[in-house]
């Protein structure tokens, strides 16, 4: 029996079902589609995503098949507005690593088979009952057969049509964007053709032409091609229309050629209010859907999925008290509100018509861009570098709940071993080894040298601070610890 029912094997389904894995939790993996995604869809791997995939040991062949995207470009009818620099992101990862998303979910599959686990493929969840000690969920197979399971849990990482999230009747809110958008996945060549390591983001009356760079030559191109009608479906483009729409809005001097993808999609922006329901979870596109711009939904929704897995596990081994669990929607639903905030704010600017607006709009973007500590913030926000849980039931002190930065720690990162601990940095390393003695399930053995002396921190398993206060707060740092493992 597994312990962990994952549904659905796309980037946050396979990131949750490593993790699990590397903890040592039974897990099962299941998913309708035959075979993976085969096209690109989600482009690219942001800076925080890299740094957490860090702990799951296997960022190296994503950096090797990917391409390193090192700025942005922002144009008005061809008028340079900026160039925000994505080496000003404060990460070792300072670039945008672009990767389509049929390798993103190749090399998560084969994470995931290193730990022992296959995907279960053809197998549909059907329905599902939920009680206080566990679910009971119905599989069809793709021979016809039905299998009840019992697991412990059930976690719905089932896309934006999600089985899981209409079984527990969440109310999936928002509304669809308006426009119908084009993309093409190309080849640009051409004496004008945008940089290989630049995003090139233009500006129109008639709507923004992105291009976003692609390992191998290739690159994305998105645009909207008008008002979305539900009742007469918008044929895919063609590689002519795609070109007239570069000459159009890009200024043209470059050829597209060589189309290996052309699609329409509609921009929808909805979210439910809760990712827990009892021994349920929602992650990804179950629980959130936005536009495209900033390229930070597969992103959130694997954050998503290292956020959960972490606390799951401990609960799950008897490390921690359920009560942990509740920190998980409290934390990510605030993320999820935050990342749909800011992407309905960069499609809105982006799409505007009226010539008042967008002169508006250009000039304070040219006045803006033009501060070295907007361009940093911008970036910032796009690498994710600055999610931070303040509100969270989890975080204390002055510090708690923003991002352990990484290059702080010589070493492993904290979280990064088989079995999730929280980290003490604290300069009086007798003392900080007898608190790891009274929560061995908890702490790890040995306490770091803080980076600020004369402060005590705890770094929970997934990079964020739990509590920060000064050298003397032992009493803070054992009621912390002690109301994670009160109970059970």
């Amino acid at each position: 029996m597994p312990t962990v029912l994952v549904a659905g094997a796309g980037p946050v389904g396979l990131t949750m079902a490593a993790e699990l894995a590397r903890y040592g939790i039974a897990v099962r993996i299941i998913d309708a589609s035959p075979h993976q995604t085969e096209t690109s869809k989600a482009l690219v791997l942001w800076s925080r995503t890299l740094e957490l995939m860090d702990r799951m040991g296997c960022t190296a062949p994503f950096l090797d098949a990917g391409l390193r995207a090192r700025g942005a470009a922002i144009r008005s009818d061809g008028a340079l507005l900026g160039t925000p620099r994505f080496d000003a992101i404060a990460s070792a990862y300072n670039y945008a690593l672009m990767i389509p998303q049929r390798d993103t979910e190749r090399l998560l599959t084969d994470h995931l088979r290193s730990l022992g686990v296959e995907i279960e493929r053809e197998v549909e969840l059907t329905g599902f009952t939920a009680r206080e000690t566990g679910v009971e969920a119905t599989l069809r197979h793709v021979d016809g057969r039905e299998e009840v399971v019992q697991a412990d849990w059930l976690i719905g990482c089932d896309g934006a049509h999600s089985t899981v999230r209409h079984g527990l009747g969440a109310t999936f809110a928002g509304s669809a964007q308006g426009d119908d958008w084009l993309l093409a996945d190309i080849r640009i060549e051409g004496p004008k053709a945008p940089p290989s390591d630049e995003l090139s983001i233009h500006f129109h009356p008639d709507g923004p032409f992105v291009v976003f760079p692609l390992p191998g030559g290739r690159a994305r191109v998105v645009a909207p091609v008008g008002k979305s009608d539900p009742s007469r479906p918008r044929d895919a483009p063609t590689l002519a229309e795609v070109q007239a729409l570069a000459d159009a809005r890009a200024g043209g001097g470059f050829r597209l050629t060589d189309p290996v993808w052309l699609s329409n999609f509609r921009i929808n922006e909805r979210k439910v209010a809760d990712y827990r329901y009892g021994r349920v979870f929602l992650a990804g596109d179950a629980a959130h859907i936005h536009s495209p711009a900033g390229g930070q939904g597969m992103n959130t929704g694997m954050q998503d999925a290292i956020n959960l897995a972490w606390k799951l596990a401990m609960v799950v081994r008897g490390s921690a008290d359920p009560v942990l669990l509740d920190s998980y929607s409290a934390e990510r639903s605030a993320v999820g509100d935050m990342v749909l905030r800011n992407a309905t704010r960069l499609t809105a600017a982006a799409t505007l018509s009226r010539p008042a607006a967008r002169f508006l709009r250009d000039a304070v973007m040219r006045f803006l861009l033009g501060f070295k500590a907007v361009r940093a913030g911008m970036v910032s926000t796009m690498s994710e570098i600055n999610i931070a849980y303040p509100n969270s039931p989890l975080s204390h002190g002055s510090g708690g709940g923003t991002r352990w930065d990484p290059r702080h720690d010589r070493g492993a990162p904290p979280g990064s071993g088989r079995e999730p601990r929280f980290v003490l940095y604290t300069d009086d390393a007798a003392r900080g080894a007898g608190l790891a003695a009274r929560f061995p399930s908890l702490l790890e053995a040995e306490p770091r040298k803080p980076v600020v002396p004369g402060t005590l921190v705890i770094v929970r398993p997934d990079g964020y601070v739990g509590l920060s206060g000064s050298a003397s707060d032992w009493g803070s740092a054992e009621s912390y610890l002690g109301r994670l493992a009160s109970a059970g």
